[in-house]
Protein backbone atom coordinates (compact mmCIF):
# COMPACT_ATOMS: atom_id res chain seq x y z
CA UNK A 1 0.00 0.00 0.00
CA UNK A 2 1.24 3.26 -0.71
CA UNK A 3 2.00 6.26 1.89
CA UNK A 4 -0.70 8.22 1.02
CA UNK A 5 -3.00 4.94 0.97
CA UNK A 6 -2.52 4.24 4.43
CA UNK A 7 -2.76 7.61 5.81
CA UNK A 8 -6.24 7.74 3.64
CA UNK A 9 -7.22 4.55 5.68
CA UNK A 10 -6.30 6.47 9.02
CA UNK A 11 -7.52 9.28 8.30
CA UNK A 12 -10.94 7.78 7.87
CA UNK A 13 -10.66 5.22 10.24
CA UNK A 14 -10.10 8.25 12.92
CA UNK A 15 -12.28 10.78 11.80
CA UNK A 16 -10.35 14.45 12.90
CA UNK A 17 -11.94 17.77 12.67
CA UNK A 18 -9.90 20.01 10.87
CA UNK A 19 -10.02 24.15 10.31
CA UNK A 20 -9.68 25.61 6.97
CA UNK A 21 -9.63 29.38 8.09
CA UNK A 22 -9.35 30.42 4.45
CA UNK A 23 -12.84 29.56 4.00
CA UNK A 24 -13.21 31.74 0.72
CA UNK A 25 -10.45 30.52 -1.13
CA UNK A 26 -11.32 28.55 -4.11
CA UNK A 27 -8.68 25.89 -4.09
CA UNK A 28 -9.70 25.06 -0.19
CA UNK A 29 -13.08 24.77 -0.71
CA UNK A 30 -12.25 22.31 -3.72
CA UNK A 31 -10.07 19.98 -1.58
CA UNK A 32 -12.50 20.24 1.52
CA UNK A 33 -15.73 19.18 -0.70
CA UNK A 34 -13.39 15.99 -1.91
CA UNK A 35 -12.43 15.30 2.28
CA UNK A 36 -16.03 15.31 3.04
CA UNK A 37 -17.39 13.65 0.05
CA UNK A 38 -14.68 10.62 0.70
CA UNK A 39 -15.39 11.03 4.66
CA UNK A 40 -11.89 11.37 5.78
CA UNK A 41 -12.55 14.48 7.96
CA UNK A 42 -15.06 16.71 9.68
CA UNK A 43 -14.61 19.83 8.53
CA UNK A 44 -14.97 23.10 9.74
CA UNK A 45 -14.42 26.32 7.46
CA UNK A 46 -14.42 29.87 8.85
CA UNK A 47 -15.57 32.98 6.39
CA UNK A 48 -19.35 34.09 5.73
CA UNK A 49 -21.85 31.84 5.61
CA UNK A 50 -23.49 33.01 2.65
CA UNK A 51 -20.28 34.03 0.89
CA UNK A 52 -18.80 30.36 1.09
CA UNK A 53 -22.12 28.73 -0.36
CA UNK A 54 -22.23 31.32 -3.23
CA UNK A 55 -18.54 30.27 -4.06
CA UNK A 56 -19.40 26.91 -3.61
CA UNK A 57 -22.33 26.98 -6.17
CA UNK A 58 -20.16 28.35 -8.26
CA UNK A 59 -17.38 25.83 -8.12
CA UNK A 60 -20.48 23.14 -8.64
CA UNK A 61 -19.09 21.36 -4.88
CA UNK A 62 -21.79 19.10 -3.40
CA UNK A 63 -20.66 18.68 -0.10
CA UNK A 64 -19.38 21.92 1.51
CA UNK A 65 -23.34 21.91 3.10
CA UNK A 66 -22.42 19.04 4.95
CA UNK A 67 -19.30 21.21 6.69
CA UNK A 68 -19.57 23.50 9.99
CA UNK A 69 -19.54 27.21 8.83
CA UNK A 70 -17.84 29.76 11.24
CA UNK A 71 -18.64 33.36 10.90
CA UNK A 72 -16.08 35.20 12.13
CA UNK A 73 -17.81 38.19 12.22
CA UNK A 74 -20.33 36.66 15.07
CA UNK A 75 -20.18 38.75 18.55
CA UNK A 76 -21.32 34.82 19.87
CA UNK A 77 -18.19 33.63 18.01
CA UNK A 78 -16.12 36.61 19.58
CA UNK A 79 -17.41 36.31 23.11
CA UNK A 80 -16.48 32.67 23.18
CA UNK A 81 -13.16 32.58 22.28
CA UNK A 82 -11.37 36.13 23.05
CA UNK A 83 -11.30 35.33 26.65
CA UNK A 84 -9.45 32.73 25.47
CA UNK A 85 -6.64 34.79 23.54
CA UNK A 86 -6.82 37.25 26.40
CA UNK A 87 -5.64 34.88 29.12
CA UNK A 88 -2.91 33.43 26.53
CA UNK A 89 -1.54 37.09 25.96
CA UNK A 90 -2.54 39.10 28.96
CA UNK A 91 1.66 38.75 30.34
CA UNK A 92 2.67 40.83 26.65
CA UNK A 93 0.16 43.47 27.72
CA UNK A 94 -2.96 42.42 25.47
CA UNK A 95 -6.26 44.24 26.64
CA UNK A 96 -9.77 42.47 25.83
CA UNK A 97 -10.42 45.05 23.09
CA UNK A 98 -7.08 43.72 21.45
CA UNK A 99 -8.14 40.11 21.81
CA UNK A 100 -11.68 40.51 20.25
CA UNK A 101 -9.98 42.64 17.45
CA UNK A 102 -7.28 39.24 17.08
CA UNK A 103 -9.62 36.85 17.40
CA UNK A 104 -11.73 37.99 14.36
CA UNK A 105 -8.72 37.31 12.67
CA UNK A 106 -9.38 33.39 10.99
CA UNK A 107 -6.00 32.52 11.28
CA UNK A 108 -6.26 33.16 15.04
CA UNK A 109 -10.20 32.34 15.73
CA UNK A 110 -8.98 29.04 13.83
CA UNK A 111 -5.82 28.03 16.27
CA UNK A 112 -7.95 29.35 19.28
CA UNK A 113 -10.52 26.97 18.24
CA UNK A 114 -7.93 23.88 18.26
CA UNK A 115 -6.75 25.19 21.45
CA UNK A 116 -10.10 24.86 23.31
CA UNK A 117 -10.55 21.61 21.93
CA UNK A 118 -12.79 22.44 19.59
CA UNK A 119 -10.85 20.99 16.37
CA UNK A 120 -7.96 18.98 16.53
CA UNK A 121 -5.99 20.56 13.24
CA UNK A 122 -5.53 23.57 11.21
CA UNK A 123 -4.39 24.15 7.11
CA UNK A 124 -3.70 27.65 6.20
CA UNK A 125 -1.44 29.20 3.58
CA UNK A 126 -2.87 29.18 0.43
CA UNK A 127 -3.80 32.81 0.26
CA UNK A 128 -1.81 33.95 3.94
CA UNK A 129 2.13 34.09 4.05
CA UNK A 130 4.06 31.11 5.99
CA UNK A 131 4.89 33.99 8.42
CA UNK A 132 1.03 35.57 9.18
CA UNK A 133 0.41 31.12 9.23
CA UNK A 134 2.66 30.43 12.28
CA UNK A 135 2.40 33.23 13.87
CA UNK A 136 -1.10 32.75 15.27
CA UNK A 137 -0.34 28.91 15.81
CA UNK A 138 3.18 30.08 17.91
CA UNK A 139 1.06 32.78 19.82
CA UNK A 140 -1.89 30.02 20.14
CA UNK A 141 -1.10 26.95 20.52
CA UNK A 142 2.38 27.10 21.16
CA UNK A 143 4.64 23.83 21.27
CA UNK A 144 4.64 20.63 22.73
CA UNK A 145 5.60 19.64 26.46
CA UNK A 146 9.62 19.07 26.46
CA UNK A 147 9.94 21.11 22.84
CA UNK A 148 10.41 24.89 22.31
CA UNK A 149 10.89 24.65 18.45
CA UNK A 150 8.78 24.37 15.66
CA UNK A 151 10.48 22.90 12.23
CA UNK A 152 9.77 21.84 8.80
CA UNK A 153 10.06 18.39 7.58
CA UNK A 154 9.65 17.14 4.17
CA UNK A 155 8.64 12.78 3.73
CA UNK A 156 11.12 12.00 0.71
CA UNK A 157 9.25 9.63 -1.70
CA UNK A 158 12.34 7.78 -3.36
CA UNK A 159 12.16 5.59 -6.66
CA UNK A 160 10.36 2.32 -6.16
CA UNK A 161 13.13 -0.22 -5.34
CA UNK A 162 15.28 1.83 -3.50
CA UNK A 163 17.99 0.61 -1.14
CA UNK A 164 17.86 3.88 1.15
CA UNK A 165 15.42 5.10 3.76
CA UNK A 166 12.76 2.70 4.96
CA UNK A 167 11.02 1.25 1.67
CA UNK A 168 12.48 3.92 0.05
CA UNK A 169 11.43 6.69 2.53
CA UNK A 170 13.47 9.07 4.32
CA UNK A 171 12.51 12.35 6.41
CA UNK A 172 14.16 15.38 6.13
CA UNK A 173 14.46 17.89 8.88
CA UNK A 174 14.63 21.03 9.48
CA UNK A 175 13.70 22.00 5.49
CA UNK A 176 11.99 25.39 6.66
CA UNK A 177 11.75 27.03 9.62
CA UNK A 178 14.80 27.27 11.94
CA UNK A 179 17.92 29.03 10.24
CA UNK A 180 20.65 27.84 12.46
CA UNK A 181 19.29 25.94 15.46
CA UNK A 182 21.09 25.52 18.35
CA UNK A 183 22.76 22.02 19.71
CA UNK A 184 19.62 22.11 21.97
CA UNK A 185 17.61 22.81 18.93
CA UNK A 186 18.82 20.50 16.66
CA UNK A 187 17.99 17.69 19.27
CA UNK A 188 14.83 18.99 19.54
CA UNK A 189 14.37 18.55 15.56
CA UNK A 190 15.33 15.43 15.85
CA UNK A 191 12.93 14.48 18.49
CA UNK A 192 10.16 15.59 16.42
CA UNK A 193 11.58 14.42 13.16
CA UNK A 194 11.51 10.65 14.90
CA UNK A 195 7.63 11.40 15.57
CA UNK A 196 6.82 12.35 12.21
CA UNK A 197 8.67 8.85 10.98
CA UNK A 198 6.12 7.09 12.88
CA UNK A 199 2.93 9.49 12.61
CA UNK A 200 3.30 10.64 8.70
CA UNK A 201 5.64 7.67 7.39
CA UNK A 202 4.68 5.13 9.24
CA UNK A 203 8.20 3.81 9.76
CA UNK A 204 10.11 3.13 12.66
CA UNK A 205 12.73 5.84 12.84
CA UNK A 206 16.21 5.57 12.92
CA UNK A 207 17.88 9.25 13.30
CA UNK A 208 20.89 10.42 11.33
CA UNK A 209 22.13 14.05 12.47
CA UNK A 210 24.20 15.40 9.94
CA UNK A 211 27.54 16.71 9.55
CA UNK A 212 30.76 17.22 6.90
CA UNK A 213 32.41 14.94 9.89
CA UNK A 214 32.03 11.40 10.70
CA UNK A 215 33.07 10.55 14.34
CA UNK A 216 35.68 13.18 14.89
CA UNK A 217 37.21 13.12 10.84
CA UNK A 218 37.36 16.98 11.55
CA UNK A 219 37.46 19.76 13.69
CA UNK A 220 35.16 23.19 13.50
CA UNK A 221 32.22 24.76 15.81
CA UNK A 222 29.14 23.35 13.53
CA UNK A 223 30.96 19.81 14.22
CA UNK A 224 30.99 20.42 17.87
CA UNK A 225 26.92 22.04 17.83
CA UNK A 226 26.13 18.51 15.73
CA UNK A 227 28.12 16.31 18.92
CA UNK A 228 26.10 17.76 21.59
CA UNK A 229 23.25 18.39 19.68
CA UNK A 230 23.12 14.16 19.86
CA UNK A 231 24.27 13.74 23.82
CA UNK A 232 21.12 16.02 24.35
CA UNK A 233 18.93 13.92 21.64
CA UNK A 234 19.90 11.28 23.74
CA UNK A 235 18.96 12.23 26.88
CA UNK A 236 15.92 13.55 25.97
CA UNK A 237 14.90 9.93 24.09
CA UNK A 238 17.78 6.80 25.33
CA UNK A 239 15.47 4.64 23.29
CA UNK A 240 15.88 6.23 20.36
CA UNK A 241 18.27 4.86 17.45
CA UNK A 242 20.10 7.47 17.06
CA UNK A 243 23.27 8.76 16.12
CA UNK A 244 25.79 11.60 14.88
CA UNK A 245 27.91 13.25 13.67
CA UNK A 246 27.58 11.39 10.44
CA UNK A 247 28.16 12.65 6.77
CA UNK A 248 25.55 12.01 5.00
CA UNK A 249 27.21 8.60 3.02
CA UNK A 250 28.32 7.16 6.10
CA UNK A 251 24.26 7.63 7.61
CA UNK A 252 22.92 6.11 4.09
CA UNK A 253 25.32 3.51 2.67
CA UNK A 254 26.21 0.41 4.84
CA UNK A 255 29.79 -0.20 2.90
CA UNK A 256 30.44 3.46 4.09
CA UNK A 257 29.32 3.07 7.58
CA UNK A 258 31.47 -0.49 7.83
CA UNK A 259 34.36 1.89 7.45
CA UNK A 260 33.34 5.41 8.64
CA UNK A 261 31.60 4.75 11.23
CA UNK A 262 31.39 0.79 12.16
CA UNK A 263 30.28 0.98 15.59
CA UNK A 264 27.37 3.45 14.60
CA UNK A 265 23.93 1.79 15.92
CA UNK A 266 22.35 2.70 12.13
CA UNK A 267 24.59 1.12 10.60
CA UNK A 268 24.82 3.42 7.38
CA UNK A 269 20.80 2.53 7.53
CA UNK A 270 19.38 6.00 8.39
CA UNK A 271 15.74 6.94 7.83
CA UNK A 272 15.83 10.56 9.24
CA UNK A 273 18.31 12.75 8.35
CA UNK A 274 18.55 16.06 10.21
CA UNK A 275 20.97 18.50 8.90
CA UNK A 276 22.91 21.41 10.94
CA UNK A 277 21.12 24.10 9.37
CA UNK A 278 18.35 25.18 7.26
CA UNK A 279 20.28 26.62 4.71
CA UNK A 280 21.68 22.97 4.15
CA UNK A 281 18.46 20.75 4.79
CA UNK A 282 16.59 22.92 2.22
CA UNK A 283 19.03 22.97 -0.59
CA UNK A 284 19.58 19.21 0.44
CA UNK A 285 15.69 18.43 -0.46
CA UNK A 286 15.46 20.54 -2.99
CA UNK A 287 18.56 18.77 -5.04
CA UNK A 288 17.24 15.56 -4.30
CA UNK A 289 13.52 16.21 -5.23
CA UNK A 290 14.64 17.68 -8.79
CA UNK A 291 18.01 16.15 -9.82
CA UNK A 292 16.35 12.26 -8.58
CA UNK A 293 12.73 12.82 -9.33
CA UNK A 294 11.84 12.23 -6.18
CA UNK A 295 8.26 13.44 -4.49
CA UNK A 296 8.68 15.58 -1.45
CA UNK A 297 5.49 15.43 0.60
CA UNK A 298 5.41 19.14 2.78
CA UNK A 299 6.66 20.95 4.82
CA UNK A 300 5.55 19.52 8.13
CA UNK A 301 4.99 21.47 10.68
CA UNK A 302 6.32 19.63 13.61
CA UNK A 303 6.80 20.49 17.58
CA UNK A 304 3.32 22.13 17.65
CA UNK A 305 1.24 21.32 21.03
CA UNK A 306 -1.54 20.50 17.83
CA UNK A 307 -0.89 20.37 14.00
CA UNK A 308 -1.12 23.56 12.17
CA UNK A 309 0.27 23.10 8.81
CA UNK A 310 1.12 25.75 6.22
CA UNK A 311 0.53 25.92 2.52
CA UNK A 312 2.45 27.48 -0.46
CA UNK A 313 0.59 30.09 -2.04
CA UNK A 314 0.83 28.55 -5.31
CA UNK A 315 -0.38 25.37 -3.90
CA UNK A 316 -2.96 23.22 -6.15
CA UNK A 317 -6.45 21.72 -4.87
CA UNK A 318 -4.50 18.25 -4.67
CA UNK A 319 -2.04 20.02 -2.44
CA UNK A 320 -4.01 20.87 -0.09
CA UNK A 321 -6.08 17.38 0.08
CA UNK A 322 -3.10 15.59 0.96
CA UNK A 323 -1.58 18.71 3.22
CA UNK A 324 -5.51 17.89 5.41
CA UNK A 325 -4.62 14.24 5.68
CA UNK A 326 -1.21 15.01 6.54
CA UNK A 327 -3.00 17.07 9.44
CA UNK A 328 -5.49 14.45 10.35
CA UNK A 329 -2.58 11.97 11.23
CA UNK A 330 -0.67 14.14 12.89
CA UNK A 331 -3.39 14.68 15.19
CA UNK A 332 -4.17 11.21 15.39
CA UNK A 333 -0.04 10.65 16.27
CA UNK A 334 -0.68 13.95 19.33
CA UNK A 335 -3.83 12.07 20.58
CA UNK A 336 -1.85 8.76 21.26
CA UNK A 337 1.49 10.39 23.17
Amino acid sequence: MELFEKLTSKAHAHRQRIVLPEGLEPRTLTAADRIIEEELADIILIGHKSEIKELAAQLKLKNIDKAQIVDPSDEKIIDKYAPLFFELRKKKGISMEEARLTTANPLYLGCLMVKAGDADGQVAGAMNTTGNVLRAAFQVIKTQPGINVVSGAFVMLLNEGSNFGTNGILIFADCAVVPNPTAPELAQIAISSAKTARDIAGIEPRVAILSFSTKGSAKNESVDKVIEATKIAHSMDPELMLDGELQADAALVPTVAASKAPNSPLSGRANVLVFPSLEVGNIAYKLVQRLGGVQAVGPVLQGLAAPVNDLSRGCFPEDIYKTIIITCNQAIGLKNL
